[in-house]
């Protein structure tokens, strides 16, 4: 059976039964509801999701090229199933908890006010990624590479430095405790 192909088309309030499986380039996603869907061997090209649902849904070759999703729920996605030639995306005012990063390759992605709550970023190459105003509470890092990364103003991150290659990523001094907790020393923030 031929996948479809679809070009320059806008999905809005729709659900997973109403998109066939294929190809979809150039699209726009809005408010669409993929909650516990089977996106696997969907491809994705330039596309945006707004507001949308992605959470649990099962992203087995699942591609994702040059796509950005803004204010979407994207809870416990497994992104180490997806379709890793090319993987490139961007994500703003998203929730991501829960969501496995583990042995990816997203070079240069921006996290831009999104929530990143026990995500696992685990043997992950984030080199030159952007955390812009996250909160990285419990996620997990890992044998991960981090340089260049730029965690200036995101909080509560915790990275082991023995754990993670941290070469040139930038940090904020409001946010060092999350580099230092491993020593167990007290930092006077008053000072």
């Amino acid at each position: 059976m031929k996948e479809a192909y679809v070009l320059d088309q806008d999905f809005e309030n729709t659900d997973l039964s109403q998109i066939e499986k294929g190809g979809y380039e150039n699209c726009t996603f809005r408010n669409c509801n993929f909650e516990y869907g089977n996106l696997s061997g969907f491809s994705f090209t330039d596309c945006e999701f707004s507001g949308c649902n992605l959470s649990m849904a099962k992203l087995v070759k699942t591609s994702f090229h040059e796509v950005v999703f803004k204010e979407c729920k994207m809870f416990g996605l497994q992104f180490g199933d997806c379709n890793a030639f090319g993987l490139s995306f961007m994500f703003d005012g998203s929730a991501l908890n829960n969501s496995l990063f583990y042995q990816t390759s997203v070079k240069k992605t921006v996290f831009r006010n999104s929530k990143l709550i026990e995500v696992d970023f685990s043997e992950c190459d984030l080199s030159n990624a952007v955390f812009n105003n996250c909160d990285l509470s419990g996620a997990v890092f890992d044998g991960t590479n981090l340089e260049k990364a730029d965690f200036r103003t995101s909080v509560n991150y915790s990275i082991d430095p023995a754990l993670n290659r941290l070469k040139k990523a930038k940090f904020s001094l409001s946010e060092i405790y999350g580099l230092l907790y491993k020593l167990d020393i007290e930092i006077d923030k008053n000072s």
